[in-house]
């Protein structure tokens, strides 16, 4: 009761009669000392104290409206449950509030859809109701600070302040000696999110039973079907990430009781003498080692009795394994040692992408103008090179700026097809800094953006066990906040909440 006295003691000393009028400074200020709090009790194993400061911090008034905003302010806010409800308007989001009630809570069917992926099958999504996402997003305030306490040192996928990026420096990092493993299990997991045990994961997640079980058997409607799930977590709902990292944690561990083993050798002692490292993404993951018979013989069925016990297994179709001379796809880039240099690159498979995705752009925008195109164009160029921009990815920025080119030139001369060529280059391409076949709009000086005008620059990975819950780590988040704070395109945003 006293949180609940504290909250509203709150609530009355601010003015949120209207939804802008919020000092958010306040609100996370609040929710991040309860959040501090639980992993210092976290780790200090006082696990009474850690259920108790999860039950104050869901009852706060503060984190149900930071639970609010996050569900109607990305990008899924616009899209309804099936109770076609959004809370698009400021008084609806004050009056959710209120439903935000752990006692009268009841989830609502699940509405699926499907999205194509790129191997030509289709992902199930299951989307649920604005309030079933507010309340998954106020329960995982209070486990996210748990769940990054618990996650392993090498795990970078769906965690505050790490991304691709990381993990891509990672595999650098343990393959770019001479003296590195040469052999890499590149392994994906069989539909992860899809066939995680719920028994797993109702004994193993640290957070209110009653309502997880409520989610994860919710009733879901398929078209003119309808069923119960009985295994797996839905994809679409938010806390389904942080639930996928805490039945995969612990991959690591298994991995160093496999490779544990002491050589002395110069009176110092060496525990890792079979160079296993382990690297992952989600549910995408690599393992290197120097020897290809132990993988087979000892991590893939370490792996497999791992995962097991969780539901879930390997996927024959993508898991392989591969040298490093051969090189190996991982998010999106190669990793391979030419002639013993390692070089990471962006894959030809997501270069491919990229260029259809562009001639889809451009055949859909024939009848458009110049303006409304490079609007459309600018925003996938941008954001591929910037993915790329921390690999040798120079070369293949010059490649997607030609193929661009020559789609360009060839959408324009099909808008103007009695004109002569010099006719159409002087109305579409202009001189700019130089260069005198620059795409802009000559009255605006609107132009398209070059992939090749991204710098390329090495990313500076994340320490391991850096966790930005943990006040111990503060002062290492404050420097990394400004050395990436440096210029516009390397900012990281610092969310705790």
């Amino acid at each position: 009761m006293k949180a609940n006295k504290n909250s509203k003691e709150y609530a009355s000393k601010t003015n949120f009669s209207q939804w802008e009028s919020i000092d958010w400074i306040a609100v996370e200020k609040r929710v991040r000392t309860l959040q501090t709090r639980i992993v210092k009790a976290y780790k200090a194993k006082q696990f009474r104290k850690v259920r108790s400061l999860q039950w104050i911090l869901t009852n706060s008034y503060e984190a149900k409206l930071l639970a609010i905003k996050r569900v109607t302010s990305n990008k899924g806010s616009r899209t309804s449950g099936v109770d076609k409800v959004t809370w698009s308007t400021d008084t609806s989001k004050i009056k959710a509030i209120q439903l935000l009630n752990r006692k009268s809570y009841k989830p609502k069917p699940l509405k699926r859809i499907y999205i194509p992926k790129s191997n030509g099958k289709q992902r199930p999504l299951s989307i649920p109701c604005m309030i079933d996402r507010a309340m998954q997003a106020l329960y995982l305030l209070a486990l996210d600070p748990i769940a990054e306490t618990q996650a392993d040192t090498n795990s970078y996928g769906f965690r505050p302040m790490r991304s691709c990026a990381d993990a891509i420096e990672q595999c650098y990092k343990t393959l770019a000696s001479k003296r590195s493993a040469q052999w890499i299990l590149d392994a994906d997991i069989k539909g992860c999110f899809d066939n995680i045990s719920h028994d797993w994961l109702l004994q193993n997640t640290p957070t209110d039973k009653r309502l997880l079980q409520l989610w994860l058997k919710s009733k879901v409607i398929d078209g003119k079907t309808s069923f119960y799930s009985e295994q797996g977590t839905p994809q679409g709902g938010i806390i389904s990430p942080v639930l996928a990292n805490l039945a995969l944690n612990g991959i690591e561990k298994v991995l160093d009781n496999v490779g544990k083993r002491t050589h002395y050798r110069n009176g110092m002692i060496s525990r890792n003498i079979h160079l296993i490292n382990f690297t992952r993404y989600a549910d995408d993951f690599i393992v290197t080692a120097n020897d290809k018979s132990l993988i087979e013989d000892k991590i893939i069925p370490a792996l497999e009795a791992f995962l097991q016990e969780r539901g879930l297994a390997l996927s024959k179709e993508k898991t392989s394994i591969v040298n490093i001379n051969q090189g190996f796809n991982f998010l999106g880039q190669n990793v391979r040692k030419y002639k013993g240099k390692l070089l990471i690159k962006p894959s030809k498979e997501n270069i491919k992408t990229v260029k259809k995705k562009i001639d889809d752009i451009i055949y859909k925008c024939r009848a458009t103008s110049q303006d409304i195109l490079i609007g459309r164009l600018n925003p996938v160029i941008r954001g591929w090179a910037n993915y790329h921009r921390r690999v040798v990815a120079k070369h293949s920025f010059g490649l997607l700026d030609n193929h661009v080119h020559l789609r360009l030139w060839r959408w324009a001369k099909r808008r103007h097809s009695r004109k002569s060529a010099k006719w159409v280059k002087n109305k579409y391409f202009h001189l700019h800094k130089k260069n005198n076949w620059t795409f802009m709009c000559k009255k605006s000086s609107y132009k398209l953006f070059l992939a090749q005008s991204v710098p390329i620059k090495r990313h500076l990975k994340i320490r391991g066990m850096a966790n930005p819950y943990d006040p111990l780590w503060d002062e290492y988040f404050k420097e990394r906040k400004e050395k990436f704070s440096r210029k516009p395109e390397n900012q990281l945003k610092m969310v705790f909440v």
